[in-house]
C-alpha cells in the first residue's frame, strides 16, 4: 500500500518533468529547432491539425527553420498559422518551401523569455508539492483506518519529502540550463 502511494507520487513528478520540459521548448532562444513550431495547429480542411503532419520541419541553419508541405495546397493555410500563432515569426514562401528565420533576441526579450521560463518552473515545482501534499494525505488515510502504524507512515512521508526534494531540484536544474541556454548570445 505504501510503495504503491510512493510509486504513484513518483509517476506523477516524472509526468510534471515532463511537462515543464514541453514548456520550455515552447520558449525559443533565438536557435532555429523544429520543436518551436510544435504547438502551431493549421486549418486542414476544416479540422485543427498539428503542423507536424502537414509539414516537414528541419532546421536549414542556425537561425532559419525550413518547412516542406506535403499538400501544395496548404501552403498558404501552414503559413498563416505560423504567423497567427504567438511564436512572433514571419515565414517567407520560396516555391513549395517556407523559410522561417529566427529573429535575433533583443536583452529585453531574453530578459522576458527567462520570466516565462522562471514562471513554468515555479508551476512545475508547485505541482510537485501539491503531489506530495495528495501523498501525504493518502497516507494518513491510512493511518486512520488503522491499515499501517504511525512509524511507517512517518518513513514512508520522509521517503515522499525525499522524493519531493529530488523533483525540485531536477526542475531548478532545468531551469539554470535554459536561463543560460536564454542568455548565450
Amino acid at each position: 500500500m505504501i510503495n504503491e502511494i510512493k510509486q504513484d507520487a513518483q509517476e506523477r513528478m516524472k509526468k510534471t518533468l515532463e511537462s515543464l520540459d514541453h514548456a520550455f521548448a515552447k520558449i525559443r532562444t533565438g536557435r532555429a529547432h523544429p520543436s518551436i513550431l510544435d504547438s502551431v495547429m493549421v486549418s486542414y480542411y476544416g479540422a485543427d491539425t498539428p503542423l507536424r503532419q502537414v509539414a516537414n520541419v528541419i532546421a536549414e541553419d542556425s537561425r532559419t527553420l525550413a518547412l516542406t508541405v506535403f499538400d501544395k495546397s496548404m501552403i498558404q493555410a501552414v503559413e498563416k498559422a505560423i504567423m497567427t500563432s504567438d511564436l512572433g515569426l514571419n515565414p517567407a514562401t520560396a516555391g513549395t518551401t517556407i523559410r522561417v528565420p529566427m529573429p535575433a533576441l533583443t536583452e529585453e526579450t531574453r530578459k522576458g523569455y527567462t520570466k516565462q521560463a522562471r514562471g513554468e518552473a515555479e508551476n512545475a515545482r508547485v505541482a510537485v508539492r501539491n503531489i506530495r501534499r495528495d501523498a501525504l494525505a493518502q497516507l494518513k488515510d491510512l493511518v486512520k483506518e488503522k491499515e499501517i502504524s504511525e512509524d511507517e507512515e512517518r518513513r514512508a512521508a520522509d521517503d515522499v519529502q525525499k522524493l519531493t526534494d529530488k523533483f525540485v531540484a531536477e526542475v531548478d536544474k532545468a531551469l539554470e540550463a535554459k536561463e543560460n541556454d536564454l542568455m548565450a548570445v
